[in-house]
C-alpha cells in the first residue's frame, strides 16, 4: 500500500482497565512511528467502555482505520473490536470472536486442549461459589500457579508453593477477575512466541531476575534478559514456534499475536495463553522478535495496518 492510502488513523490507547498505563506506553510509540512514515495519525485516548461514548468519541476524528493498541479488558476482549466493526471501521489485529477466546484463559485452555496442545493440567473457580465456603480442593499437588482468567501483564498471578499460601493468592486474583485459573507449574524454560501474518517469528527466551515474569519484570528495565532468538536446536525451536502458530489459528487469530510457553524439562512445549494485542514499544517482545527478520518497528506497524486493510477483504 501507498502511504496515502492508509488515510486518517487512529491509535487507540489507554482504555478502562489495569493495563491502562502500559497501553499508553505501546500507543504512544506506534502513534510517533507511524506519524515517521508520513501517515496522518491521531492519539485517541479512550477512558470509558461505554458503547455509545466511544462511537461518539471515534466519530469525532473521521477516521480510516483504527491501529488498537488497547491492553486488557476492553481492548482484547472483544469489546471495542465490535463497537469498530459497528461503525464499519478497519482495524488492527484479531476479530471479535478470536479477542474473546484468546482474553478467557479457561475457554483458551479448553480449546488448545481439545486441538492436541500440550497445556497445563487446571482447574477453575468462581467467585460466587468459592465465598459460600472458602473451600478448594486441590487436585494438581503443588507448586500451582494462580491467576485471574481474564487478565494480562501478570496481574494477579502468584505461584504457590505451600497449602497455608493458596487462600491470599486465590483472594488476589479474585481482585482482578470473577473467575480464575488455578494451574499446575511447569518447570523449565520460559519462551514466548511471535505470530506475524500467519507465520511465527524467532522464538524468545524469557530470563526473568526475579522468582518469575511479573509485572515488575516485564516493564522495568535491567530486571529481565531476553535471548533472541533462544538457544535451541533447530528441531526443538521449530517445535515450538509451530505450537504458536497452531494455538494462534485454533483461536482464528489475525494480523499478528504473542504466545506464551513453557519448555519442561523434557523439551515439551505447553501452551500458557496467546496475546492478541502483544506491547508495541520498540524493546516489546513481538518488534524484538520482528527486528531478528529485518522488520524494524515503523514497518512493522505499518504491516499492522496493512493486514487491517486486507482482513476487510476477506
Amino acid at each position: 500500500m501507498e502511504i496515502r492510502d492508509f488515510g486518517r488513523v487512529g491509535v487507540l490507547m489507554g482504555g478502562p482497565s489495569s493495563e491502562r498505563d502500559i497501553s499508553f506506553k505501546s500507543g504512544k510509540a506506534v502513534l510517533c512511528a507511524l506519524k515517521e512514515c508520513g501517515i496522518e495519525a491521531m492519539g485517541i485516548d479512550i477512558v470509558t467502555d461505554s458503547k455509545e461514548e466511544n462511537i461518539r468519541l471515534l466519530n469525532n476524528y473521521n477516521l480510516d482505520c483504527a491501529f488498537i493498541a488497547l491492553h486488557g479488558r476492553f481492548g482484547e476482549d472483544g469489546s471495542i473490536q465490535e463497537i469498530l466493526e459497528k461503525m464499519d471501521l478497519p482495524y488492527t489485529g484479531s476479530g471479535v470472536k478470536a479477542s474473546r477466546l484468546a482474553m478467557d484463559k479457561i475457554g483458551a485452555l479448553n480449546i488448545f486442549k481439545a486441538g492436541k496442545l500440550y497445556v497445563p493440567r487446571s482447574q477453575f473457580l468462581e467467585k460466587a461459589l468459592y465465598k459460600k465456603n472458602r473451600k478448594f480442593n486441590n487436585n494438581l499437588g503443588f507448586p500451582v500457579v494462580v491467576k485471574p482468567a481474564n487478565h494480562g501483564s501478570s496481574i494477579g498471578l502468584s505461584i504457590v508453593e505451600f497449602e497455608q499460601e493458596i487462600p491470599a493468592s486465590i483472594d488476589l486474583a479474585f481482585q482482578f477477575d470473577e473467575r480464575i485459573v488455578i494451574e499446575e507449574y511447569i518447570s523449565g524454560r520460559e519462551l514466548t512466541v511471535g505470530v506475524l501474518d500467519e507465520k511465527a517469528l524467532p522464538v524468545i527466551e524469557i530470563v526473568p531476575k526475579h522468582k518469575f515474569f511479573d509485572f515488575e519484570a516485564k516493564y522495568q528495565v535491567g530486571l529481565t534478559d531476553y535471548i533472541i532468538p533462544a538457544s535451541l536446536s533447530p528441531q526443538i525451536a521449530e517445535n515450538v514456534q509451530q505450537a504458536a502458530l497452531e494455538a494462534h489459528k485454533l483461536l482464528g487469530c489475525f494480523g499478528c499475536s504473542r504466545t506464551d510457553i513453557i519448555l519442561s524439562q523434557d523439551d515439551i512445549p505447553f501452551v500458557l495463553e496467546i496475546n492478541t494485542i502483544p506491547g508495541m514499544t520498540a524493546t516489546s517482545l513481538l518488534p524484538k522478535a520482528a527486528r531478528v527478520l529485518g522488520i524494524d518497528f515503523n514497518h512493522l506497524c505499518l504491516k499492522l495496518l496493512e493486514l487491517a486493510y486486507e482482513k476487510e477483504k476477506v
